[in-house]
């Protein structure tokens, strides 16, 4: 059986800046695998070469046995992305947006996908607001519907809950956790939140300066590095 992510001696240079520098991962069905490291270390642009929208410059990325780089078009349906850095159409309303990437991505019985996840994601007062009007807890939950829109078995989270308020960033996380499980779902998270990541993640990646310098569970890292939590780890493998 194929595993749903692998990604083999990936790099991306840029004139002479190396973005990202030869790694090498594994994400299997049903886990969900923290990318951890500061701004700038290369998170966001390994998310967009294994989305196919960025193309290596070395390296390549498997999404079930297939080369993201030949085969993204087939592969789109079985994939989606959320990211705080990429917003929605701010003058269409939530309920026109959602059409309009359920469209992108072929959804049959869209208007009953979007009544789902309204339902799901306490959307349903919110579907005929304009997304530029909406708070950034709101704003949040329609880009997570978005990304769940087509129903994907890989799903890529660029700091999911930045910025949001205790009681929304928990709604998120726990809505995360019960999805991933429902749906078998692989999903790779970029988080700087440390409690985020060591509640959701079975598998660890710590990148600096492009390169994955340490890898594993939550707790192996805590105690191979001999810290008392996840924040300890990262400041001192990003301070060294």
């Amino acid at each position: 059986m194929q595993l749903p992510i692998v990604v083999q001696n990936l790099s991306k240079f840029y004139s002479k800046k190396e973005a990202v520098k030869n790694i090498s991962f594994k994400i299997n069905k049903n886990e969900i695998v923290g990318l951890l490291g500061p701004n700038g270390c290369g998170k966001t642009t390994t998310i967009a070469m294994m989305l196919g929208l960025l193309k290596p410059s070395n390296g390549k990325v498997f999404i079930d046995g297939e080369d993201i780089e030949k085969k993204r078009i087939s592969l789109l349906h079985k994939m989606n992305f959320i990211s705080p850095y990429i917003e929605l159409p701010k003058k269409l309303t939530v309920r026109e947006n959602l059409i309009v990437y359920g469209k992108l991505y072929g959804v049959k019985e869209i208007y009953k996908r979007i009544n789902y996840l309204s339902d799901k994601l306490r959307l349903r007062e919110i579907l005929n607001n304009k997304t530029g009007e909406l708070s950034s807890g709101q704003k949040n939950r329609v880009s997570l519907a978005k990304a769940l829109i087509n129903d994907p078995k890989i799903l890529f989270l660029d700091e999911p809950t930045a910025s949001l308020d205790p009681e929304t960033g928990d709604f998120v996380r726990s809505f995360i956790e019960k999805i991933s499980k429902e749906k078998n779902m692989s999903i790779l998270l970029a988080s700087h939140n440390m409690d985020e990541v060591k509640r959701l993640c079975k598998q660890v990646l710590m990148m600096k300066d492009g390169s994955l310098i340490d890898q594993g569970t939550p707790e192996d890292l805590i105690i191979r590095h001999g810290k008392e939590n996840l924040e300890e780890v990262f400041l001192k493998l990003n301070r060294s």
